[in-house]
């Protein structure tokens, strides 16, 4: 059926007016910072060591051997073969990214019925909260003699994947003795952090325990799902080398310097200008799918994590040479969109209602799926809804949603997907990823970092005294204490 397609067209001026939506002159008037944007993306992309030093290894993704993909895909076979329970622990993209891709590409229901599973392990999620009462109620649930467990975490120090990890590994080895490790797969740094020292301890006393890959350098945890997000895909029954394909055919595309041949690169343009020029800070996802609602919710940790930054960067040794960046500390710039996940129908009732009538201050992105797997067609006795598919209502449901918003002069965007597949999902996330990257380029900020992310848990870990806390750290906790007043607790 064709491509993912973008559709900008009420993003424009001539259908929501020029206040609030985006004309021809504004995208030439930002030719020339499109494509200084462009030529020093490409310029980090083609040269190695800069891509891994910032954080842009991820480019490469699409293209990986597929001798490693193979044996991947050979492993999650097996894995699926001899175990009734895959459990994945994992915090931000090592869980957001497993479960878009879990939602979209496995069947509804996958978890609740043999048959949606075509045979495949049931699968579930932990160490992405502190939450006490999920992981006690699921492994009161589950048999660990039928459990296989895949860690995911870079340093191992994670506190929420960590304490999944301490807790679910005491749970296995009470149950299964010295030979537990066997049931426990780590995708962790190559050659350092707790994680990996458990990993080379474990398989030191027995070397069929603690089996493990390695998160790849240079690429940051919420681009990272075609990466640490392989294993996953392989034990559900998806083909890795489908979803590589889609997000490469994805690339070549997003590799044009011309906006107009680019999606990416337009996306990301129209979204700057209606942010800076337009004062449109609020970044609503709303794809017409049940299935792509963890899509939303993955792509709103992309954003807000790669585009929510304090300062600008200030880059060190470029033109061909090895590229660094610091943050610029004397310019602050509280950059990026706020993300706001949600779905259609389902939010039509709710936040729909402030998208039409609340603060002017949004952009609507839609993402449209012209084919289903399935359709019902309602019987012809039932009034305007007579004979009528689900498809259909879908689709309308998604045409007035967009016109209600043109109406009210409110800028909105729609991809269109031609189905849901591997290959398409592949892309679908490549086009977010490079429409991130180039966001970040035209805001001349780190999009790589999460020094806000880091601060949250510098401070858990000066609460709980965690051995290594830097001074600079201690004290910077000292300074900003928490003041609590009686007065202000009703």
């Amino acid at each position: 059926m064709g491509d993912i397609r973008f559709d900008f067209n009420n993003m424009m001026s001539y259908n929501v007016g020029s206040r609030d939506g985006v004309t021809v002159s504004d995208l030439k008037k930002s030719s020339k910072a499109l494509a200084k944007a462009h030529d020093h993306l490409r310029r980090i992309i083609a040269n190695p060591d800069s891509r891994v030093n910032i954080g842009l290894e991820w480019t490469q993704l699409p293209f990986q051997d597929k001798r490693y993909t193979g044996q991947i895909q050979a492993l999650g076979d097996d894995i699926a073969a001899r175990y009734r329970n895959v459990l994945f622990l994992g915090i931000g993209g090592s869980y957001l990214g497993l479960k878009a891709a879990q939602d979209a590409l496995a069947s509804p229901y996958y978890n609740e019925f043999i048959s949606a599973r075509r045979e495949r392990p049931r699968v579930f999620f932990e160490g992405n909260n502190l939450d006490p009462s999920t992981i006690s109620v699921l492994l009161k649930s589950l048999k660990p003699k039928e459990t296989f467990v895949v860690v995911i975490s870079k340093s191992g120090e994670t506190t929420e994947t960590k304490a999944a990890f301490i807790v679910v590994e005491a749970w296995l080895k009470r149950a299964l003795g010295k030979r537990y490790g066997r049931q426990i797969f780590a995708i962790t740094d190559p050659a350092s952090g707790a994680l990996r020292g458990k990993v080379s301890d474990g398989q030191k006393r027995d070397p069929l325990s603690f089996r493990s890959t390695s998160l790849i350098k240079g690429v940051g945890g919420r681009y990272s799902e075609f990466n640490m997000g392989l294993l996953h895909l392989a034990v559900i029954g998806v083909r890795i080398d489908d979803v590589l394909a889609g997000a490469a055919a994805m690339a070549k595309r997003c590799a044009k310097r011309p906006i107009y041949d680019n999606p990416a690169y337009m996306y990301a343009a129209l979204n700057t200008i209606l942010c800076k020029k337009k004062r449109k800070s609020i970044a609503v996802m709303m794809p017409f799918s049940e299935t792509l609602k963890s899509t939303a919710d993955w792509y709103a940790q992309l954003l807000a994590e790669s585009l929510g930054k304090k300062y600008k960067r200030n880059i060190k040794a470029a033109h061909g040479r090895i590229e660094k960046w610091e943050s610029d500390k004397s310019r602050i710039v509280n950059a990026g969109r706020t993300p706001v996940a949600t779905r259609g129908t389902n939010d039509l009732h709710s936040i729909h209602q402030n998208n039409v009538e609340g603060a002017n201050d949004k952009t609507v992105t839609f993402i449209r799926v012209e084919k289903f797997d399935t359709d019902i067609r309602l019987p012809g006795d039932e009034g305007f809804l007579s004979n009528k598919a689900y498809s259909k209502l879908l689709a309308v449901a998604g045409e007035a949603t967009a016109w209600s918003l043109v109406k009210e002069r409110r800028p909105n965007c729609t991809i269109i997907m031609p189905e849901i597949t591997p290959y398409n999902w592949g892309g679908l996330i490549f086009f977010f990823e490079m429409a991130t990257a180039f966001e970040g380029e035209l805001l001349d900020i780190n999009a790589y970092d999460q020094p806000g992310v880091e601060s949250y848990k510098d401070y858990m870990y000066y609460k709980l005294r965690k051995g290594g806390i830097s001074e600079a750290i201690a004290d910077t906790v000292k300074r900003h204490p928490l003041i609590k007043k009686k007065a202000f607790v009703i």
